[in-house]
């Protein structure tokens, strides 16, 4: 089978939606900057109150659609009772050395909901295993470049915010591409989800990071290794060259 293209940057999630939620507004960033963008879903949702397995894939191909990614994939793996063991690192191991992103995107490790924690570990461990050459998936070894890991509830500690005050409307119509989770008058019971206070959370704690920053909106990350800065100047303010901003 031909080896598909490399991509630039690929997010994880334990379930469709959560990447929409959390890492959304970057994803979009990055896809309107150029880069080839992916995310693997590790389940279907299948244990949502409300909608259906059916319901939730045709739901993440519409937001894959608005958010311009190159490909969507999802593992299967039981929703509910996710687990960091072998298996779902070796699916993991698998859609790494299959897309070789040079950016790997994952679920903070410890997190309130137990998917979203044994999504993080496993991804985390999957980037570092997909490396060894004596772990055989008839695939080239692979480890991504880089790292880093968002927040889908707590943000205890974050190392860098990314500013997507221009993409955020563009974030906010992705998440309702899923009407079975976040649309009230569907008929289906009411959760904390179709709460008109969830909507206005998730702005709220867009508001907070951006602040921090001195942006509209933003959407926190953590690297467990040191960043590496050549040019701090150029880090810092965003700019290729600060010395035009001085002329």
């Amino acid at each position: 089978m031909k080896q598909p293209e490399p991509l630039h940057a690929m997010a994880m999630a334990a379930h469709p939606d959560d990447v929409e939620l959390s890492c959304g507004g970057t994803l979009i960033k990055l896809v309107k900057k150029g880069y080839r963008v992916g995310v693997l879903d590790l389940t279907r949702g299948e244990m949502g109150t409300r909608g259906t397995p059916e319901q939730r894939d045709a739901e993440a191909a519409e937001a894959s659609r608005l958010m311009g990614l190159t490909v969507r994939e999802n593992a299967g793996r039981p929703d509910g009772f996710l687990q960091n063991d072998q298996e779902t690192i070796m699916e993991v191991i698998h859609v790494l050395r299959k897309w070789r992103p040079v950016l790997w995107i994952v679920p903070c490790s410890e997190e309130r909901h137990p998917d979203h924690a044994a999504a993080g570990r496993a991804g985390l461990e999957a980037a570092f295993l997909a490396g060894l050459r004596k772990i055989e998936t008839g695939q080239k070894p692979f480890r991504p470049t880089w790292t880093i890991q968002y927040f889908c509830r707590l943000d205890t500690a974050y190392s860098f915010v990314v500013d997507v005050s221009d993409v955020f409307e563009d974030k906010l119509t992705a998440i309702r591409a899923y009407r079975s989770q976040f649309d009230p008058g569907s008929g289906e019971p009411e959760t904390y989800l179709t709460r008109p206070q969830f909507m206005d959370m998730v702005i709220a704690r867009n508001k907070f990071f951006g602040s921090k920053v001195e942006a509209a909106y933003g959407e926190p990350f953590l690297s467990r290794e040191a960043l590496r800065v050549d040019d701090p100047v150029a880090f810092l303010t965003g700019h290729p060259s600060a010395w035009a901003t001085l002329r």
